[in-house]
């Protein structure tokens, strides 16, 4: 991580603001920084001091006798600005401010938090802050903040946005004996921001889990990408508030009005594997469990109990978050009934008696684990009866080591001091223990979705039928004409261009401008048509009157187009009527749905799938995901939906929908929306389920001016898409052509069959080891790629109709973007044909595109085809005792440490170096 490496775990320290007059924050930060800090350097720096506390003070950073590697400031928010400048000609790593009277407190404050980004930007120095409360790294005894308060060594990370609210949580994790690896107080963010700390906690060996309280993402991409990138590892649990937002902005389209932001950001935790709790202890609960391999492989609980009311609330509370109170199996039904009192239950929850004795609550627990209809149990303990807390603790440890937990148990031992000890046990022995069933059930519940969000992570997309580069240019030829108009707002003929272009079926229509036009388009598509207004003034059509539907003759559409024009006018007199769009009729429309998008403030353009029709707004049922959207993830934006059971059940008589038809649909959909950072909002409603076809009835499209002529192709989108501008034919040296291309999630068989396929020698100098087993996981590592922090390039073969993998060449860009380590595959069967060399090509390419310093590789002494190509290309060869180290510099060494802020290197120094680096491969 470079300088976060560094200033995080620093060896150097200064204090600027150092100060030992009482109840200062100068003061309380700088006796923080002396505690436990072993061979850690603090330097007071204040020029109004000569010492502090019996140290020397220095008068200014650039005093500081040793390099320093974090400063932390602590003076009047206007002196601010020049102190991290006098840090940045000094070459420090990282800069924490604590100060406080920057963007809060108007419009003077917000210019010295601009000054600072300048500032910062141009010596390369992180910032934390400012108005933060610092961080703590308990693990290594540090502290620099002034908090009176010293957690405890722990393996959970926490970032909080308000520093209120960490100082408070901080307070209760101390009382409550929690460790941390790392507290971090955020504040203004002007540097440091949420993708940055998961990029270095997901590499920090003392942290576990991150847990994180979240006002606003910040930088939503960067976030993201962190954590798609981690959230396989360690889980990430984040407590967003802002659930009940009130007052709905007007908006103009239903997707605009019914998807807020909280819905946009639960839907981008649930993309990237993110856990999103509802309460501060819900963070803890979670934190304690995320990272265990036994999670539940369902949602379907069972619950032992000793007293039915807990046993009750266990149920609601499963009921209340999504859970499933298991159906208990007549095996199981049958087991207890011969063990427990004639007078139980006989069912989930499993009353075991106020009376019971541990063999009837081990009876139960080992039966409800054996049960295939069981996912996971938990077990309650009120005291009562035969039974002594601590005795049955040890017995339910015992069982479930012996069950090697295949199954999740989750203890409720209810009291006070008497329950102590057994709770003590539970959490020396990994078993969750909570003091209410409520808790235990929300966060069994939290397992199960945050496994569901793995394995979302995990799954292979089947590959659809879709053109991924449709041709677009004339649509934002259109767009052009439209704006320079004056309008942002689409009629339907121009829409149905837009879907015409994606394969969105859609009924027959035409515009017509008087009657004559629409008796000729009626009898040209066939009777019952449609008659839809078309105005830019007016939006919702049908809250003035602006459709007809079911006319079925020349004499009806007459009638109905005068009435059609009348009515328009008298409810909205000053509209300006286009014409009237004549549209065929679709009668026998099984399920009405709604298709759009809109684009967040915070995480650009999401897409919204659920029940349509006029009364959407009023259903509500929908779900929201961000594209682009594969197979799979269309699929999971249908099942968040209540409608989804419909759909692939039937309802009341109705068949099935075509599960995999609107699978297709929202990707094409997805793909649209990709193309066009110039739409602000879209909906297609109602999306017509029939018995034999899906058609878009009604498409709205609303443009964003500000996103035609974007510098960025993609500014409007937090995942980057699939890259297409990488995709080029290539003719091998024998003459065979292949396609090179990045590679997708689809591909997961194709890269199956060529690691399969490899010689011993081949998978050992690519992987450092024969690969005998080539697992699901791998390949989703390998084809489930972040295109911003990854790219790799296949090359696939076709012969015969039949698809090949025949290589790929892979780059892996580290969390700060200057380097990148990558590796190159090809088949033992196209090895020789150039095709090593091209892929490194390309590989240099995009590492030049995104504007990394160096690309390196390691590769095994004996792979001396690899060596002789990279010397070829140009890498520098570094050989070691056991490995090659090959790297590339893609941008002189001047250039790189002007970057840095530091002094280049002279040209007598580089050629000495020169000199020495023959004189040592020539030895070599």
């Amino acid at each position: 991580m470079g300088s976060l490496e560094r200033m995080f775990n620093p060896k150097v320290v200064a204090l600027i603001g150092a100060t030992d007059k009482e109840g200062s924050v100068g003061l309380a930060l700088l006796k923080n920084l002396l505690k436990n800090n072993g061979d850690r350097e603090i330097y007071p720096v204040n020029p109004n001091r000569e010492s502090v506390l019996g140290i020397k003070c220095y008068p200014s950073i650039k005093d500081v006798p040793e390099h320093v590697d974090l400063a932390v400031i602590a003076t009047p928010a206007k002196t601010v600005p020049k102190i991290v400048e006098e840090c940045g000609e000094a070459g420090v790593e990282g800069v924490v401010i604590v100060s406080a009277g920057f963007r809060e407190t108007g419009e003077e404050g917000r210019k010295l938090e601009e000054e600072i980004k300048r500032i910062k930007e141009r010596y390369g120095l992180r910032v934390l802050g400012p108005n933060c409360l610092g961080f703590i790294r308990p693990p290594i005894g540090l502290n620099s903040t002034f908090l009176l308060k010293d957690p405890e060594p722990g393996q959970i990370a926490f970032i909080s946005q308000s520093g209120a609210l960490g100082s408070a949580i901080l307070d209760w994790a101390v009382s409550a004996h929690i460790g941390f690896s790392m507290f971090i107080s955020l504040g203004s963010m002007v540097d440091i921001d949420f993708g940055d700390l998961i990029d270095f906690l997901g590499q920090d060996p003392y942290t576990r889990s991150i847990l994180i309280y979240m006002e606003s993402v910040g930088n939503a991409k960067k976030f993201m990408s962190a954590a798609r990138g981690f959230a396989r590892n360690k889980p990430i649990i984040v407590l967003k508030p802002g659930k009940h937002q009130t007052g709905a902005r007007a908006a103009l389209s239903h997707t605009g009005s019914m998807a807020g932001s909280f819905e946009v950001y639960r839907a981008a935790f649930r993309r990237v594997g993110v856990v999103r709790v509802d309460e501060i202890e819900d963070l803890f609960n979670c934190a304690s469990v995320l990272d265990s391999r036994n999670l539940p492989a369902g949602p379907r609980l069972a619950v032992i109990t000793n007293e039915g009311g807990p046993g009750v609330i266990a149920a609601d509370a499963i009921a209340e978050n999504g859970g499933v109170l298991a159906q208990l199996s007549e095996t199981t039904i049958e087991t207890l009934n011969s063990v427990l009192p004639p007078y139980w239950s006989r069912g989930n929850p499993v009353d075991v008696l106020g009376d019971a004795d541990i063999n009837r609550y081990l009876i139960a627990l080992k039966t409800c684990l054996a049960d295939p209809n069981v996912d996971g149990v938990i077990i309650i303990y009120t005291p009562q009866g035969a039974a002594r807390p601590l005795e049955l603790a040890e017995e339910v440890v015992e069982i479930v080591r012996e069950s090697m937990r295949a199954k999740p148990v989750l203890t409720v031992w209810m009291g006070g001091d008497e329950v102590q000890e057994a709770r003590q046990l539970f959490h020396k022995n990994d078993i969750p223990t909570y003091d209410t069933p409520e808790d235990a059930v929300k966060t069994y519940i939290y397992m199960y979705k945050y496994k569901r969000n793995l394995e979302l992570l995990y799954e292979t997309p089947v590959d659809l039928p879709i053109d991924p580069a449709p041709p677009k240019n004339f649509l934002k030829i259109l767009i052009r004409r439209i704006l320079s108009e004056g309008r942002v707002v689409l009629t339907p003929d121009e829409s149905d261009k837009f879907l015409d272009a994606y394969g969105i079926p859609r009924p027959k229509g035409e515009l017509a401008t008087n009657l004559s036009e629409a008796l000729s388009i009626a009898s040209k598509i066939g009777y019952p048509v449609a008659l839809k207004i078309v105005s830019p003034d007016i939006i919702h059509k049908t809250d003035i009157g602006g459709v007809i539907i079911d006319i079925n003759s020349d004499s009806e559409l007459r009638a109905a187009y005068l009435k059609l024009i009348d009515t328009v006018k008298s409810k909205a007199p000053d509209a300006k009527i286009k014409g009237v769009y004549v549209q065929q009729m679709i009668r026998s429309s099984n399920y009405e749905l709604i298709l759009g998008s809109k684009k967040d403030p915070d995480f650009g353009t999401a897409i919204m799938f659920g029940t349509g029709g006029i009364a959407t707004e009023v259903f509500r049922d929908f779900s929201i995901g961000l594209p682009p959207l594969n197979q799979v993830l269309a699929r999971r934006l249908m099942e968040e939906t209540k409608i989804y059971n419909s759909l692939v059940h039937g309802m009341r008589g109705k068949p099935p929908a075509d599960i995999k038809k609107l699978e297709e649909i929202i990707v094409r959909f997805s793909n649209l929306i990709v193309d066009f950072p110039e739409i602000k909002e879209a909906d297609i409603n109602p999306l017509s389920v029939t018995d034999d076809s899906i058609y878009a009835i009604d498409f709205r499209i609303i443009l964003d001016p500000e996103g035609v002529d974007s510098p960025e192709p993609y500014r409007h989108l937090v995942i980057t898409p699939y890259p297409t501008k990488y995709v080029t034919l290539w003719r091998l040296k024998d003459g065979r052509e292949v396609l090179l291309r990045p590679i997708r999630p689809e591909d997961e068989p194709l890269e199956y069959e060529l690691i399969k396929g490899l010689s011993e020698e081949t998978s050992r100098f690519r992987f450092f080891q024969v690969i005998r087993e080539v697992t699901h996981e791998m390949l989703v590592r390998f084809c489930n790629i972040d295109y911003d922090r990854e790219m790799a390039i296949i090359a696939e073969y076709n012969k015969d109709g039949k698809k090949r993998n025949v290589g790929v060449g892979r780059l892996i860009i580290e969390p700060d973007r200057k380097r990148g380590e990558f590796a190159v595959l090809v088949a033992d069967d196209f090895q020789g044909k150039g095709l090593g060399t091209k892929l490194t090509d390309m590989l240099i390419e995009i590492a030049l595109e995104k504007g990394l310093h160096s690309i390196y590789g390691i590769v095994l002494p004996e792979n001396t085809k690899m060596i002789g190509l990279c010397k070829k290309l140009g890498f520098d060869i570094k050989y070691r005792t056991d490995e090659v180290y090959v790297e590339l510099k893609l941008k002189p060494e001047r250039i790189v440490m002007e970057e840095k802020g530091e002094k280049p290197t002279t040209i007598p120094e580089i050629f000495t170096k020169e000199k020495v680096v023959e004189k040592e491969e020539i030895s070599q």
